[in-house]
């Protein structure tokens, strides 16, 4: 197969354009729950967390104290980890032969699909988890392609870090160990060390994380099993094949799929077809368990590049250009459900806001930080010395650390349940909660969150009010307090 030179300008030029793009639209709107979350976190470092290991925390907050509460620079890793999933695609399309217009269009492709450009926006678990899927399936594709056995050391290490930032990564592997022994010309290279060492230190890696889940009881299987009753059923199987189909856009998904399908019959790319495997045995992975359809995100590069590669072959470069202004075009009517390209206002009241709940997280929270300042700065000097917030979910409680409402704020939403309870003494209870609070005592309903942009998301009309206390005393009321959910 002809090796092409690496499109280096070219592809550069996207990657340039995408990452200007996501830099200039990184401040708008707000952070995201998970964002907030995720700073709070990592400032608690550990190996692992209830809802997921340590790389994104970690990373959060290493850029929060870089520059505390700023939404750019918290975002600038996200907008590194999507220019490298681009770079990545375009070397798969290389890798399988594709001349410079292939690698482009894989490019374009990838860089302005509807899922990328939504990823590369938040500092998310799920942003790293596309850009070590794809890594560890490039490498691992280069590995088979040029017999290059001691790259799956390589793969062994991506996956080691991608296992610390989603469990899902161990799906990955075990397709990729599937596609390995079921494609003929790459079968021989399960009888080498190669790919068992490169295992070993993938799991040398996870090993700190797995100890940290066994020592507090494995709350990852409380998660999963709380995803699983959402997403699961004959309805949630469906909406996660539709939603893997269309992520990217749906032209972009006929482009992938003809990769898929160009990958398991073309003799000539034999050597990469456990790509194409590893895809459909975790796609039979999460149809059995239950899951969403951007979990599959990061498998799917790999597959545009194929299809990319097969179109770009058998066309003049003319008609390439036009094949990839159809895809951006179509990617592009999606953006305003997934990045902030309208004002608040308008997106709060269109139906992009019901296409994509995500980015409706991100509006609101200085408002409801400042509903809740309020209510502290209402309380009398001493009050406020022993004074603490508590919260229903992550996002409120991040949101008052990262606005500083002037108290600590606690609550037991997954990770929270770890960094309490609030010390015996703490009263009054600032507390954010949507219904009555049985659990305390001494209550007065001060305030109900709302915003001025009609978003309805999880934190409209919830209560401010101000308790004495929880019922028994903070250590009696732990155990009722805390939750595990998704």
């Amino acid at each position: 197969m002809t090796r092409h030179p690496y499109a280096v300008r070219e592809v550069g030029i996207v990657v340039a354009i995408q990452a200007l793009a996501l830099v200039a639209l990184s401040p708008f709107y707000g952070p995201h729950r998970d964002e907030l979350y995720f700073v709070v976190a990592g400032h608690h470092p550990a190996w692992g967390y209830p809802d997921q290991p340590s790389f994104t925390p970690l990373v959060a907050a290493l850029m929060d104290s870089l520059a505390p509460s700023h939404l750019l620079v918290l975002r600038l890793p996200a907008v590194l980890a999507v220019a490298g999933v681009v770079l990545l695609s375009a070397q798969a399309a290389r890798l399988l032969g594709a001349a410079r217009a292939g690698q482009v269009l894989t490019a374009v492709a990838v860089a302005f699909s509807a899922l990328v450009p939504g990823l590369g926006h938040l500092l998310e678990t799920s942003t790293f988890d596309l850009l070590f899927l794809t890594a560890v399936l490039v490498v691992v594709a280069q590995s088979l392609i040029d017999d290059r056995p001691r790259l799956w050391l390589v793969a062994g290490v991506l996956a080691g870090l991608g296992l610390n930032n989603k469990h899902s990564v161990a799906f990955l592997l075990l397709g990729l160990l599937v596609g390995v022994a079921l494609t003929p010309g790459t079968r021989p290279m399960l009888r080498t060390r190669w790919p068992w060492l490169g295992g070993l230190v993938a799991l040398a890696m996870w090993v700190p994380n797995l100890v940290w889940q066994a020592q507090h009881g494995w709350p990852v299987f409380a998660l999963s099993a709380d995803i699983a009753d959402e997403y699961g059923g004959v309805g949630g199987r469906i909406t996660l094949v539709l939603e893997a189909f269309v992520m990217y856009s749906p032209v972009i998904g006929v482009v992938w799929i003809a990769g898929l399908v160009q990958l398991l019959r073309r003799p000539d790319w034999e050597r990469a077809r456990p790509v194409a495997w590893a895809f459909l045995v975790v796609l039979l992975v999460y149809l059995v368990t239950g899951g969403k359809g951007y979990y599959l995100g990061g498998l799917v590069p790999p597959l545009i590049a194929a299809g990319c590669t097969h179109l770009a072959a058998s066309r003049p470069s003319r008609r390439v250009v036009g094949v990839g202004a159809v895809l951006v075009a179509t990617s592009a009517v999606a953006y305003p459900a997934v990045v902030p390209v309208l004002p608040t206002s308008t997106f709060s009241g269109s139906f992009w806001a019901d296409v994509n709940d995500v980015q409706g997280d991100t509006i609101g929270w200085p408002g409801y930080a400042d509903q809740v300042r309020a209510v502290v700065d209402s309380l009398s000097p001493e009050e406020r010395e022993h004074a603490v917030v508590f919260t229903t979910n992550y996002g409120e409680a991040g949101a008052m650390s990262w606005y500083d409402v002037g108290l600590p704020a606690y609550s037991g939403h997954n990770g929270y349940r770890n960094w309490g309870p609030p010390p015996e003494d703490a009263s009054p209870v600032v507390l954010v909660l949507e219904t009555p609070p049985d659990d305390f005592r001494g209550c007065e309903l001060r305030d109900r969150l709302r915003n001025d942009t009609s978003t309805d998301n999880e934190e409209v009309g919830a209560g401010v009010w101000v308790c004495d206390g929880p019922v028994g005393g903070w250590r009696a009321a732990w155990p009722r307090l805390v939750h595990y959910n998704a």
